[in-house]
């Protein structure tokens, strides 16, 4: 990633010239785009592995803003919640393939959504990538054996966004 241009170096933004675990706290936050579409819950066969994605919205999952309602406190909560880390992002299976962290690992760049791109946090939700109006239950308000009704494919294919507003 490193150029022999020192200015067209440091005009790079972050995420192109920093390894996930060179990122400073900031940084590695600023990366997340605000989908929501990790914190839908998943279903994983425990014999073949494979992750089935579902409609169903974390019970802290804020399904409008796409945020969690207690970030901070979110891993006592709920305790199958993943603390991503640089390791974790090359090891889960299920995260979106237009997620930040999984494209910086790649060696990719965001997409035009992005909102350290766009400068806007809305873009992902006007692109329509987001899982905004997409969630159709919330975890704790529907039976665990109705899981399987709300099967969807969506969270794990990569979005056809909107196009950008000019």
């Amino acid at each position: 990633m490193q150029s022999d241009d020192p200015k067209a170096e440091a005009a790079k933004p972050f995420w192109r010239t920093k390894r996930l675990d060179e990122m400073n706290p900031v940084e590695w936050e600023s990366l997340c785009d605000g989908c929501g579409r990790c914190c839908l819950v998943k279903l994983i066969d425990e014999d073949t592995e494979e992750v089935h994605f579902t409609d169903i919205g974390c019970k802290l999952f804020n399904a409008e803003t796409c945020a969690c309602k207690d970030y901070p406190n979110r891993q006592k909560k709920v305790p199958d919640c993943i603390k991503l880390t640089p390791r974790e992002v090359k090891r889960i299976p299920w995260l979106p393939p237009s997620c930040a962290y999984r494209l910086v690992a790649e060696g990719k760049d965001l997409q035009w959504w992005h909102p350290l791109k766009s400068g806007r946090p809305e873009t992902v939700h006007e692109a329509g990538v987001s899982a905004r109006g997409r969630v159709g239950a919330m975890e704790g308000k529907i039976r665990q054996r109705d899981y399987v009704d709300r099967l969807v494919t969506w969270p794990g294919e990569f979005p056809k966004p909107k196009k950008p507003r000019a």
